[in-house]
C-alpha cells in the first residue's frame, strides 16, 4: 500500500490589486519570486487563483445597475426565481446562483462576470508563469458556489489547465478486494475547496500553491465535470 500524500497549501501574498489588461500571471510570478523559498513553484505544483481577480484582468466588470439584469444577460436558462435570487445555467454550463454576478472585493458601483471562458484563461495563465518561472504549473481558477442541497458555500474548479480534473479509480480495487464502479473524484474540486481555506474572502489572498495533490497530469478542462444534460436527472 502507497503512502498517504502530504498536501501543502501555501497563500501566494504581495499580489497588488489588479485591474484590466494586468498580466496576472506577471503578478503571481512577482510575489512568488519575493515570497519564501518554500513557496517557489516546482514540478507538481498547482496554482489556484480565484476567479474574481482573472475577471478583473480580463475586464469583467460591469456598472452594478441591476444586478438581475447583469444575472439575466449572462444566463443560458433560468431555473428558478426569487424576488432576489435568480438560479440560471450560465453559457458555460454552469448551474448557480445569478449566474455567477457578484459585487464582493470589487470597487462600489461595480460587479464582476465570470471569465468568458474560464479553462482557457487557466491555459494562458499556466503558458505565461512557465515562461516567466520556468515551471508550468498546473492552474485552477476557482469560485464560491452554493449546493442545492446543503448549506453554504465552498469553492469550485470553474477552469482547469495542465491537470485532469479527475481521479478516476472505477476498475480498481478497494480495501475490501471489491472492484469499484462509480467512484470518480473531482480532484479539481477539492483542491480549489482546499485552496480556499488560506484565501479566504476578505484577506487579499487571491492565488495559493497547492503542492502534493494526487493529481494526473493532462489537458483536462473544467467543462468535463459538469453534468451532461442527458445524465441528469434532476432537470
Amino acid at each position: 500500500m502507497s503512502p498517504a500524500p502530504r498536501i501543502e497549501i501555501i497563500p501566494i501574498t504581495g499580489i497588488p490589486e489588479v485591474v484590466e489588461g494586468d498580466d496576472l500571471a506577471a503578478h503571481i510570478a512577482e510575489a512568488l519570486a519575493t515570497a519564501s523559498q518554500d513557496a517557489r513553484l516546482v514540478a507538481g505544483d498547482i496554482v489556484v487563483v480565484t476567479q474574481k481577480v482573472v475577471s478583473k484582468a480580463e475586464g469583467r466588470l460591469v456598472g452594478a445597475g441591476d444586478r438581475m439584469e447583469a444575472a439575466l444577460a449572462e444566463a443560458k436558462r433560468v431555473v428558478r426565481k426569487t424576488a432576489s435570487t435568480l438560479i440560471t445555467e450560465t453559457h458555460h454550463g454552469h448551474v448557480c446562483a445569478n449566474s455567477g454576478v457578484d459585487d464582493s472585493n470589487v470597487a462600489p458601483g461595480y460587479v464582476s462576470l465570470l471569465p468568458l471562458d474560464p479553462d482557457l484563461s487557466a491555459r494562458r495563465i499556466r503558458a505565461r508563469l512557465g515562461r516567466l518561472t520556468g515551471v508550468e504549473p498546473a492552474v485552477v481558477i476557482s469560485d464560491t458556489f452554493g449546493r442545492a442541497w446543503r448549506l453554504g458555500q465552498t469553492d469550485i474548479a470553474i477552469g482547469v489547465a495542465g491537470m485532469d480534473p479527475f481521479l478516476d479509480y472505477r476498475g480498481e480495487l478497494d480495501a475490501n478486494g471489491k472492484v469499484l464502479v462509480a467512484t470518480q473524484i473531482a480532484v479539481a474540486d477539492e483542491i480549489a475547496g482546499a485552496a480556499e481555506m488560506v484565501m479566504g474572502k476578505s484577506s487579499g489572498v487571491c492565488a495559493a500553491v497547492v503542492r502534493g495533490a494526487p493529481v494526473k497530469p493532462g489537458r483536462g478542462t473544467a467543462a468535463q465535470i459538469i453534468r451532461p444534460v442527458a445524465e441528469d436527472l434532476f432537470r
